[in-house]
């Protein structure tokens, strides 16, 4: 079977590790790269996250550093929600940095591409900022580029502001750059994140799963994404979800922009689901998900794990 070569862009985070545990151990992916971001906290930290879960899952995937701020803002970060280190609640073995490539992830990713013989997909799941300058700086890789499935914005109201999820809020100018690439776009939002949950019960099955089971229990112990007794939010594991299952999702084409100037809304996604702005599709937003079956196929990828 021939794998789905992607590059996934993040800023790891717990549910980020989640989500490159499912990815990493999949028969039907390929990982090419891993480039990270400044997101749920800094670059550094993020990356040697990045590193910490490569040599956890003995995997040899190549590392990119990318942006360490946004284009425009001031840095925010989830600290509260990921712990000062980004994943605390496990004590990892430190890595080395061998895997860190000399290029920063633009280049990389131009790089990877570029010697792609088949379109590769993005998969980032932090916020927006290395894929905007990617489709700014080198334009020519839209061809190269099968689609970008993202986790990240809402249809309805926000995590980091009113109406704001996090990952767009961090870079709400990238993220306006990206939905206006004309690369093929899937968005895999907040609506859906709410309902894939993991439970007591089911964290309890991870304890006892296998090493990464047991890794991932006690980062959960830690994690603010929700919580424990109603539920932790796998935010990050949708966007693999929908590469891997997209018949989970419902989804629908549509006119996505992002509000960058609003004093109340900047980092809105503004999902345009009636047409009232009258504009052309630009993305496929997911709008609702089956949860059993994500739940489901959620245990049975991590079972799959070291």
């Amino acid at each position: 079977m021939t794998k789905r070569p992607i590059i996934i862009d993040t800023d790891p985070g717990i549910d980020d590790a989640v989500a490159l545990a499912i990815a990493l151990f999949s028969d039907e992916l390929e990982v090419r790269l891993i480039t990270t971001v400044a997101g749920n906290v800094s670059l550094d930290k993020v990356t040697m996250n990045a590193l910490r879960l490569l040599k956890f899952f003995g995997k040899d995937v190549p590392v990119a550093m990318g942006a360490a701020r946004p284009l425009i803002k001031e840095p925010i970060d989830a600290s509260d929600i990921h712990g000062s280190s980004g994943m605390d609640g496990y004590e990892f073995e430190e890595p080395t940095k061998d895997l860190v490539l000399s290029e920063n992830a633009v280049n990389a990713m131009y790089r990877v591409l570029m010697d792609s013989k088949e379109p590769v997909t993005l998969v980032p799941i932090g916020p927006l900022t290395n894929i905007a300058l990617l489709v700014k700086l080198y334009p020519e890789v839209k061809d190269k580029i099968a689609e970008i499935v993202l986790m990240g914005g809402s249809t309805t109201r926000g995590n980091a502001g009113v109406m704001a999820e996090f990952n767009i809020y961090a870079d709400p100018e990238a993220a306006k750059i990206v939905f206006h690439s004309g690369v093929p776009l899937v968005m895999v939002g907040l609506d859906v994140g709410w309902k894939a949950l993991v439970y007591p019960e089911d964290s309890a099955r991870l304890k006892d799963m296998n090493e990464t089971g047991r890794m991932l229990y006690q980062l959960f112990q830690k994690y603010r994404g929700g919580g424990l007794k109603t539920g932790l939010k796998m935010y990050d594991s949708c966007a693999i979800a929908y590469l891997l299952q997209p018949g989970m999702f419902e989804a629908v084409e549509t006119f996505v922009d992002v509000e960058v100037a609003g004093t109340l809304t900047a980092g809105c996604t503004v999902v345009d689901l009636k047409n009232y702005l009258g504009r052309p599709s630009n993305a496929k937003v997911c709008v609702d998900i089956d949860p059993q079956q994500f739940k489901q196929w959620f245990l049975d990828s991590l079972r799959k794990c070291n």
